[in-house]
C-alpha cells in the first residue's frame, strides 16, 4: 500500500518481487482465498448497504485480464459488474471526464471491477498529449474528491497498479503473437507505447502519489509472476472484504412470527 505522505518512484519496486512465497504454496492458498472472497461478496449482496469498487491498472500485457479472469471469477456474476473504459465515445466526450465513470460505479450490495479507468486520463492523456497539462494536472484534485465523495456514499474503493518490466511486457506481447488465439490482442498501438516506457512510469508514478488515500489507497503489485499477482490481489481484497465486517440483516420482527 502506498501511503499518503510517500514519496515513491515505480523504479524502486522489484516486478520480480514474490517477497519470499513460493508457487506452491500461494496456488492453493488462492483457492482458500477465492472461497472467502465468495461468501464476504454474498454477505454484501445480502446486507445491501454498501458496495466495493476494484480498479486495476498497468501497462499492456501487464495482466489486467488475466486478474479478472482469475481472482475476480471468485464473484457471483449476479452482484458483479465489470467495466472496460475505452476510448471515450463522441457522447462521452461532450460530458467531463468523470461523467461516465460515475455511471459505472457498483450499486449498494455489489462488487464493481474497472479494467481501466479514471486513471487513463491522468495518464494516457498526458503521455500522448491528448490535452495540456492545464487539464490533467488539475484532474489529480478531481479524482481525489470523486473518491472521496464515493467513500462517504459507502463505496469501499480499492486500486491496484499491476508492475511489470519493460522485458517481462516483451516476452509477453512475443507469446501473444506466438498463439493464433491471442494474437487478436496485440496491435500496432502496444508497440509504439512501448517507445516511451519511462514517460508512463512517470506519469503512474505521479498519479499514484498524488491519489493515494486513506479513503481509497493505491496497491503497487508485483506482477512479472503471475501465480504472484493473482494471489497478492486476491490476499488484499479478501483482507478489505474481512476489515468491512460485513454482516446480515437483522431479521424483521413480522417474519420471527411466521409459522408453517
Amino acid at each position: 500500500m502506498i501511503r499518503p505522505t510517500e514519496t515513491f518512484k515505480l523504479s524502486s519496486f522489484d516486478p520480480n518481487d514474490t517477497f519470499g512465497k513460493k508457487r506452491e504454496h500461494l496456488d492453493s492458498e488462492l483457492d482458500k482465498l477465492k472461497l472467502i472472497m465468495e461468501r464476504l461478496q454474498y454477505k454484501l449482496y445480502v446486507e445491501n448497504e454498501r458496495s466495493l469498487l476494484i480498479i486495476i491498472q498497468g501497462m499492456d500485457a501487464s495482466g489486467k485480464d488475466g486478474i479478472v479472469r482469475h481472482v475476480m471469477s471468485a464473484f457471483n456474476p449476479i452482484s458483479c459488474t465489470v467495466k472496460s473504459f475505452k476510448t471515450p465515445t463522441t457522447d462521452e466526450l461532450a460530458h467531463d471526464f468523470l461523467w461516465r465513470v460515475h455511471n459505472a460505479v457498483p450499486r449498494k450490495g455489489f462488487v464493481g471491477v474497472f479494467n481501466r479507468s479514471h486513471y487513463e486520463d491522468v495518464v494516457e492523456v498526458r503521455v500522448q498529449n491528448l490535452v495540456p497539462k492545464s487539464v490533467w494536472f488539475q484532474r489529480y484534485n478531481q479524482i481525489k474528491q470523486f473518491e472521496i465523495m464515493l467513500a462517504e456514499n459507502k463505496i469501499k474503493v480499492l486500486k491496484f497498479f499491476l508492475h511489470i518490466s519493460k522485458q517481462e511486457q516483451k516476452q509477453r506481447l512475443y507469446d501473444r503473437l506466438s498463439h493464433p488465439d491471442k494474437r487478436w490482442k496485440v496491435n500496432v498501438e502496444d508497440y509504439k507505447k512501448r517507445k516511451k516506457w519511462p514517460e508512463y512510469m512517470t506519469a503512474y508514478t505521479d498519479a499514484i502519489i498524488n491519489c493515494t488515500m486513506n479513503e481509497a489507497p493505491w496497491y503497487v503489485i508485483p506482477a512479472n509472476y503471475k501465480w504472484f499477482r493473482n494471489w497478492a490481489v486476491a490476499k488484499i481484497i479478501t483482507n478489505v472484504l474481512m476489515e468491512m465486517k460485513i454482516k446480515y440483516p437483522k431479521t424483521p420482527a413480522h417474519h420471527k412470527k411466521i409459522h408453517e
